[in-house]
């Protein structure tokens, strides 16, 4: 999940381009310029708040699935969603999850 989710994290994500960086193996591991870049503004490529992987979830914790009746008919359920911000969409779509399916 955190893997799927390092767009939007502090994580590397170019891990590539950090290993060229590193002069030798026990060398202190440097980070990559797309890593630097996102420390720096603090936004994603796509112009989103950057996260920590902990305030990303409590971030998806305020996406609710709510299931109510009306006064006229208690036997009638329907079923709510929250409209999800920017930031819930797109980490919907980074893990490939569709928010409004249960099952």
């Amino acid at each position: 999940m955190r893997a799927r989710l390092a767009p939007m994290l502090y994580d590397e994500t170019d891990r590539e381009a950090a290993a060229a960086m590193r002069a030798s193996i026990v060398a202190k591991a440097e980070r990559s310029e797309a890593a630097r870049r996102k420390q720096t503004t603090g936004l994603t490529d796509d112009g989103l708040p950057v996260h920590s992987f902990q305030s990303l979830l409590a971030d998806l914790a305020t996406y609710a699935r709510i299931q109510a009746t009306t006064v006229l008919n208690d036997k009638y359920v329907f079923t709510l969603h929250t409209r999800p911000t920017p930031i819930q969409r797109r980490a919907f779509e980074l893990l490939a999850v569709n928010p409004d399916r249960t099952q």
